[in-house]
């Protein structure tokens, strides 16, 4: 299986910003335990994060994955393009925040992005992505 990762906007500043809201570890700290965690399942993951949506929007109709997971930061609640770009493949998605978004300010309890994905998973830190991982690899082995 190979999955592509995308972090949107402020997930470079990881382990920086808001570490009360987001924890002390990096991006880098994120991405090399999914990618660890892929490789124990015999997947692949190839990880991806920008802070420009044209450039997140390019990586989902360039993608030749399996599956995608998307963390789409603040995207999540305004972006129909991105949303549009989920929905214009024929790769299952998963969205994933780190926070538990409903918990917190009013603007960001609507995901636009959610609908058009499998599944929405918030709040479990950087153990969400691991779910999202474990979840297409038991899909996957179904």
């Amino acid at each position: 299986m190979n999955i592509l990762l995308l972090n949107g906007p402020n997930l470079n500043r990881l382990g920086k910003r808001e570490p009360n809201v987001y924890g002390t570890d990096t991006l880098e700290d994120l991405e090399s335990r999914v990618t660890e965690h892929a490789k124990q399942h015999k997947a692949a993951i190839v990880c991806r994060q920008s802070n420009v949506e044209g450039e997140l929007i390019n990586w989902i109709h360039e993608a030749s994955a399996d599956a995608i997971i998307i963390n789409p930061g603040a995207f999540t609640h305004y972006s129909y393009a991105i949303r549009d770009a989920i929905a214009s493949v024929d790769i299952p998605a998963i969205e994933v925040h780190i926070s538990n978004i409903h918990k917190r300010e009013e603007f960001r309890h609507t995901s636009v992005t959610a609908p058009v994905c499998i599944g929405q998973i918030s709040g479990f830190g950087f153990d969400g992505y691991i779910m999202a991982i474990d979840y297409l690899i038991r899909g996957n082995e179904a």
